[in-house]
This record gives structure tokens, sequence and C-alpha cells, in this order.
């Protein structure tokens, strides 16, 4: 079922292994024509525009952009009781792991009279998305606002899609999961609108004042993404997050009934989803896909899971050993990376380039996708080379305090003179100079 890319022999270099390995192609550019005018309808006209657009793509339009307080009530009233417990228990354990996360200020006297002060400061308002596509992410509210809330933000709004099926509501499930977190605002606006509404604010339909945001955070599609892209600078933004992927590095010791359901579990969210195994052992190669063919056709959404891993973003790459594996996975840089290898601790803690490492036969994607404590919204599309995934550290500003006395700032004059001289900025050395002037 899975496409195969033979490396054995001899492993490409890093910019050889990025040409040839799968990958999901997300083009960002091609649909900011699309995206410009929405965004710029949202400015000029706000809720207003949000809410026309609303009614174009999702068929229903909200009476208001804000949900009512007594509809988020009522969705966690009527919140299936096996699914309240599960939020519960993926809540308790991500605070767990994020409360963990927060830097503490830290002052280093440079010398006597000197000191400079980091400070970790929250943003203030922050836009939270939460997808109701293909999926109703509830999970994804529990993974943007507890770190918001542990880093100290105080006040933030979930934005998720209307649906037509509950009355120009988002899913309930997403209105439960904010009541849960104490999350009061949520809008219902979703797509590129969504993202120009948290950036510019507006003013919704019973007049109260849609308070513009600092940062957007959390997933979505290509027109989210775009909007994201479009409106950086004005507000900050978590990442360009593409179409989910996971990569598995397995050897000869893997199960191939739990390597292909896992790799069925990221095919699950969308048919351009990635699913890759790297491994060195064809026989676990030719056994994945024998238990791809069966399990997928017993899986709700085969069709979309089998355009997935048909795709050319999808694939097994062969190598001749577990060391060359580690060196196509870390040139993957996968969203998901699940390592299910003899050993598989050991090979983990050479991994240089993943988003999040699963590691061993019982810590697959799924759970840290709800219930392990770690955070889901992770980088993608190669990213994780150089980002990392959403944290209590993705809402706290570094601010640098500088405090001298009269001695210390004398001490270190010259220096500064020099440099300001050095640099053609004498203004900046007389800026020092004038303070010893008199």
């Amino acid at each position: 079922m899975l496409n195969r890319t033979d490396l054995r022999g001899s492993v490409p270099s890093p910019t050889e292994l990025r040409a040839v390995l799968p990958r999901a192609e997300v083009d960002v550019d091609a649909v900011l024509h699309q995206v410009r005018p929405l965004v710029e309808a949202v400015r000029e006209r706000g809720a207003e525009a949000a809410l026309e657009f609303g009614e174009r793509f999702d068929k229903v339009r909200p009476t208001s952009v804000r949900v009512p307080a007594d509809e988020i009530a009522k969705a966690l009233d009527g919140l299936d009781p096996a699914v309240r417990a599960a939020l519960d228990v993926s809540i308790e354990r991500a605070r767990k792991v994020h409360a963990e996360q927060r830097r503490t200020d830290k002052t280093v006297q440079v010398v006597p009279g000197g000191t400079v002060t980091e400070r970790w400061v929250p943003v203030a308002r922050v836009g939270l998305y939460a997808p109701g596509g293909l999926a109703v992410l509830a999970s994804s509210v529990v993974m943007n606002v507890v770190p918001a809330q542990e880093a100290g933000v105080e006040a933030m709004v979930v934005c998720s899609p209307p649906q037509a099926e509950f009355g120009g509501l988002p899913h309930p499930t997403i209105l439960a999961a904010a009541a849960l977190l104490g999350v009061d605002e949520v809008w219902a606006v979703g797509g590129a609108q969504a993202v120009a509404l948290l950036a510019y604010g507006g003013v919704d339909t019973d007049g109260a004042v849609l308070e513009p945001v600092d940062l957007v955070t959390g997933p979505g599609n290509l027109y989210v993404t775009a909007a994201k892209r479009m409106l950086r600078g004005l507000i900050g933004i978590d990442a360009e997050a593409g179409t989910t992927e996971i990569a598995v590095l397995a050897d000869a010791t893997a199960d191939p009934v739990h390597v292909a359901a896992d790799l069925i579990s990221q095919a699950e969210h969308d048919p351009a989803a990635a699913s890759v195994l790297v491994t060195d052992s064809v026989e676990l190669a030719d056994a994945v896909d024998a238990e791809l063919e069966r399990q997928v056709k017993a899986t709700k959404h085969h069709e979309r899971v089998r355009t997935a891993l048909g795709g050319k973003q999808s694939g097994t790459v062969l190598v001749s050993s577990v060391d060359d594996g580690l060196r196509v996975v870390n040139a993957y840089a996968a969203e998901h990376l699940e390592i299910q290898t003899a050993d598989a601790s050991a090979v983990a803690a050479r991994v240089r380039s993943a988003g999040a490492v699963f590691v061993g036969p019982h810590s697959p994607v799924s759970l840290g996708d709800y219930c392990a404590g770690s955070n889901h919204v992770l980088p993608t599309g190669g990213c994780a080379r150089h980002s990392s995934g959403l944290s209590v550290q993705t809402f706290l500003r570094g601010i640098h305090v500088i405090d001298y006395s009269e001695d210390a700032l004398r001490e270190v004059a010259d220096h500064v003179v020099a440099l300001a001289n050095a640099e053609d900025l004498p203004a900046h050395g007389q800026a020092v100079r004038a303070r010893f002037a008199r």
C-alpha cells in the first residue's frame, strides 16, 4: 500500500534527503490571493464581514460572534460523562507537565551597582483556534488553553467555526472543553476570517466590543495558515501549521500491527496527511503493508485513510541500519516520531529533529494527542529542525531590565564611547558623556 524509497547501501546528504523523502506539499502562497479579500473585508467591516463569510463557508450565520454564556454552560451540562472524564484527565496531565515549564525571572549582577534582570511577562490577550472541519478537535482547546493559563495569560478567547447542525454555535464539545477550562469567551467564527477578526477586533451584533488579541495560536487549514502569514507582525503567531504527519522508525522487533495502526491513526486526519515508515527490515515493511490492507478496511474513515496512505506524501523508506534510519528521520524532522526499535530509549536519545518523540511500543501518537500530558500542537513540514511545539514559553516574552548606578556607568563609559565611535554613531557616546560633563 505504501510507496517505497530504497536508500539501502548509502544514505544521501541532508540536502538530498529533503528532496527524496515523502513530504506533504503545503503551498500557502497559492491561496493568499483568496484569503487577502477576506482579511481586508474583516479589517474594514469587522464582525459583520466575519459573519457573512461564516454564512458562505459554514452554511450558517450565527446571531452573534460571541457565544452566550448560557450556551457554554448548557454544552458542559450535556457533555457525555465519559468524554468529560477523559477531558478532565487530559487537562490534569497537561497542567502537570506545563506547570513545570514556567520560567522564573533572573537577575545577574554584571558589576557592583550594575544588574540586568530578565523578566518573563505573559502576553496580555490571546486568541486560541480550535478547528471544526473534518475533525472537531476539543483536545486542541486543552492544548492551547492550558499553557496559556500556566504562563499567566489573563484574557483569552477560543475561536471555532459555527456548525449548522448546532444552530450556528461551535461544536458542543468545543464549548464544553472551554467551560471545563474556565474560558468564558468563545467566538463562533472559523477560517481565515477568524484570524482576521482576532487581529483587528470589531463590534458584535449586540454592540459589545470584540477586543483584538496580541497572539493567535492553534492548528487550522491552509486558509487559516495563510491568514496567519498575512497578519504576522500585527499579531504574533505560534507557527504556520501544515497537514499532520507521523514517521515511525522501526526495526525487525517492531509489531507490524502496532505500526500499521499508528500510521492509520494520523492518516485519519486528512487525505493529505503524511504517514512514513523508516525501517531496515524488508520483512517488517511487507508485514506492515499487509496489516494496512487489513486494518484500513475496518476503519471508519477508510476512504480518507487510503487516500492519505497512497499519496506521495506517505511511504516506506528502506535503510541499511537503524543508524541510517536516524539520519533519515533527523532530516525528515517529523511532527510526530515514533521509535519502535530494540533499545528504543537509547535510539530516541539520539533524535535531534522532531516535534515530539514517542518511545517504545506503548507510547503511540494517539496518547500524545490526548492524555500523555505533552502538547500536540507541533511543528510540521520539517519545521521541527528549527522550531518547537506549543508550550508555556509561547505565551511569554522576555524583557531585559537594566539598572546601573552612576559609578557602574562611569566604569564602562569609555568602552561605550569607543564602540559608538567605531560604528560612527557619536551621539550614542555623547549620551553617556553628558552624564559626567558637569
